[in-house]
């Protein structure tokens, strides 16, 4: 199928792409890598009058440190992400969790940013940047804002992200040395969405106390959910597994996800009861060696 007809726009810098939403608004689409909008244009599941292509805007294609923090520009390729030099503990989850988005020429296109700002909820990064506590950068008329992960995602394909703004940004924190992250999923085959999929990060005390912990949910909700439960039960504790899944089962048991064609809201529910406590052990795991 072919899309329906648009104008096409090619700014190169974050002014002009700013002036272009700000002038068309709601009737403009970004694209960026196009893994998720290419489809859906073709497929006349979005028809946008408007279409800014902001390939060229390379001041938003960077990877790096702004003093502790990583810094991921919106425009960088999941591949690049995926293959940084990261120091391993709790960020490691980002590469984890890209091994699992689609497959390699997929992510070699496809933008960090631009996974973010479609809010899937079952896609990977999104939980991802929820289990670490990043804050999204945006850019609008009024000038910079920082939004955190947990109040980001507002629904299916729905952000705070507003029709004269743009998404310019990843910002991670920093965790402590001793934590470690993981990342585990289901999914009918690899390089599918997620029917649930489960990232973690846990930063490890000198007593092995749990000192800090992250943990997100996707495939469960209209966006990902944070396991704010569990962390709180975690923290100052030993990580010892009947704790852990006792912790997971009172989680899983109050949500509510979505039943389709591959699996019914139990399911999903009995995939929590299982992945999350595989993912807390494996970053526990990480974190002690």
């Amino acid at each position: 199928m072919k899309p329906a007809p648009f104008d096409y726009f090619d700014p190169t810098t974050v002014e002009e792409t700013l002036g272009l939403l700000g002038e068309f608004g709601d009737e403009a689409k970004l694209l960026a890598g196009g893994q998720s909008l290419l489809p859906m244009l073709n497929l006349r599941l979005a028809r946008p009058s408007k279409l800014v292509d902001i390939n060229g805007v390379t001041a938003l294609a960077h990877l790096g440190t702004d003093g502790d923090d990583l810094l991921i520009g919106a425009l960088t390729r999941q591949r690049t992400l995926e293959d940084a030099d990261l120091p391993d503990g709790a960020w490691s989850v980002l590469p984890r969790a890209l091994h699992h988005v689609g497959h390699v020429h997929i992510r070699n296109r496809g933008t960090v940013g631009g996974s973010i700002a479609h809010a899937d909820p079952a896609a990977e990064l999104p939980a991802a940047s929820c289990a670490l506590g990043a804050r999204m950068v945006i850019r609008g008329p009024s000038g910079e804002r920082e939004v955190p992960a947990e109040a980001f995602f507002r629904g299916y394909f729905t952000t705070a992200v507003g029709p004269d703004e743009l998404l310019t940004a990843i910002r991670v924190p920093p965790w402590p040395t001793r934590s470690g992250a993981a990342f585990v999923e289901v999914a009918r085959r690899h390089g599918d969405f997620a029917q649930v999929g489960v990232a973690a990060a846990v930063a490890i005390g000198d007593e092995g106390e749990v000192r800090r912990a992250g943990i997100a949910v996707a495939g469960v909700a209209t966006e990902p959910v944070i396991a704010v439960a569990v962390v709180d039960g975690l923290v100052g504790q030993q990580p010892a597994a009947a704790l852990v899944e006792q912790l997971a089962a009172e989680f899983a048991a109050g949500l509510t996800p979505p039943a389709d064609l591959h699996g019914t809201a139990e399911y999903r529910r009995q995939l929590v009861r299982h992945l999350l406590p595989r993912a807390v052990d494996q970053s526990v795991r990480a974190a002690l060696t």
